[in-house]
């Protein structure tokens, strides 16, 4: 299952810490990021200020009695970082290693993705700090319930929306909007968005972050004015992101050279069948087993002299330890966060352009838009209608960033952020501050 802010349900590991030999966490960098970009845009101080910080965490027990009777206690997070444009939305992850510190720097990303695309939705995230691997399905379904009772005074479709992210998915969704609706005493499908379409989820939301990683590298394509059947691409991690992006490419004319899973990489120069080979999301470990020319390591991967490289895996995988050793011409963020601040640096010394995360992978929260809508409106759109709603809004998005690039020589990341402050900015001047 695809996740709204664009990992593979097998997840992301974000180390702590800022260290050139270990990448910083996800908080460090979203507030370098946005310290960085407040300095292009024409927003007030305060308000840089008050994004630099939640408008609050809310940290939850959550008691799971065991299938063998036992009883064992998780702590649950959800941070809400800024609802001035609409409520939170962001995922739910199960995963050991959610901290709060983690939900907080992912949910600042979650508030720039939206104002990109201009949803009206700020930034959440949430999460159980559990191995979802140790869990029975029983015991999933009794850990979610339980979770969306904890959380259920901050969450709501007015009020903050989840989705699935790292170790869950539509099932999980369903369950917490089961429990939500029966203490609410009416069916509320708009409180969770990646839900399985027979209950109000969206066609075509799972393949949407790869999608528009698709979208968006075609256009960068055009962009520098390449041919797009004499470009050669590179996508680490071959799950719904990477697939998704791998395929549609491939189809638009792009010869994707190299794929990767989390055991390894495949290489042909004269270009992958991406319809032959399975994604790790269909058949674990099939891509670095598939009879291919050449096999590489995901590191190996990362270096090719390729046209694009689309890191789609897990984050913090271009540091300064590698970012010399990248060859490719243009780099697509298809994962949260694949680039250190540090490498980023070192890439735009290099001349080498790098389309953010906050933009690339955004079909995810876009469609996840749409399918709140359609829970609202009680009308579920066609797979053709969530597709050519999806280009629109993704091409409306690019351009506005690229008049950014266009008219003040800004980065592809410093002209998305200019366009996310700026709607931010905006939306709070007008607002003002109460009392």
């Amino acid at each position: 299952m695809m996740t709204e802010d664009g990992k593979n349900r097998n997840g992301e590991a974000v180390a702590d810490g800022g260290s050139e030999s270990e990448p910083e966490s996800a908080l460090a960098t979203a507030r370098r990021q946005l310290e960085r970009a407040a300095s292009h845009a024409d927003v007030d101080d305060g308000v840089v200020a008050r994004l630099k910080h939640p408008t609050r965490v809310q940290q939850v027990s959550v008691p799971l009695r065991r299938d063998d009777g036992s009883l064992d206690v998780f702590t649950g997070f959800r941070a809400q970082h800024d609802d001035v444009r609409g409520p939170y939305k962001g995922g739910l992850r199960y995963h050991p290693e959610v901290t709060a510190d983690e939900c907080i720097g992912l949910s600042m990303w979650m508030t720039w993705k939206c104002a990109v695309m201009d949803l009206p939705f700020g930034g959440g995230k949430g999460g159980v700090a559990v191995d979802p691997k140790t869990l029975s399905d029983e015991e999933r379904e009794r850990l979610t319930r339980r979770f969306a009772e904890e959380i259920r005074n901050v969450v709501g479709p007015k009020k903050d929306v989840p989705a699935p992210d790292m170790g869950t998915g539509p099932q999980e969704m369903a369950w917490f909007m089961d429990a939500y609706s029966m203490q609410q005493g009416e069916t509320t499908p708009g409180v969770v968005t990646g839900k399985p379409p027979v209950i109000g989820g969206s066609y075509g939301r799972e393949e949407a972050p790869g999608r528009s990683v698709a979208i968006v590298t075609r256009e960068a394509i055009d962009f520098y004015d390449w041919d797009i059947e004499d470009t050669t691409v590179a996508v680490q991690g071959f799950g719904s992101v990477g697939a998704n992006a791998a395929r549609l490419l491939d189809e638009w004319g792009a010869k994707v050279v190299a794929v990767s899973d989390v055991d390894g990489a495949i290489y042909d120069p004269d270009g992958l069948d991406t319809q032959d080979v399975e994604g790790h999301d269909e058949r674990p470990g099939m891509v670095s087993g598939y009879d291919a020319p050449e096999s590489l390591t995901n590191e190996e991967l990362l270096e090719l002299d390729v046209d694009v490289l689309i890191p789609a895996a897990i984050g913090n995988v271009i540091t300064t330890e590698n970012v010399d050793a990248i060859s490719a011409d243009m780099v697509v963020e298809g994962a949260n966060g694949p680039t250190t601040f540090a490498a980023d640096a070192v890439l735009e010394e290099r001349g080498i352009p790098v389309v953010p995360d906050i933009l690339a992978n955004a079909g995810g929260v876009t469609v996840s838009y749409f399918e709140w809508l359609q829970d609202i409106n009680r009308r579920q759109w066609s797979l053709e209608r969530v597709h050519e709603e999806l280009e629109a809004e993704m091409l409306k998005a690019w351009n506005a960033v690229r008049e950014h690039v266009d008219e003040r020589d800004l980065t592809w990341r410093d002209a998305a952020y200019v366009v996310a402050l700026s709607r931010i900015g905006g939306a709070k001047e007008t607002r003002g501050l109460w009392p």
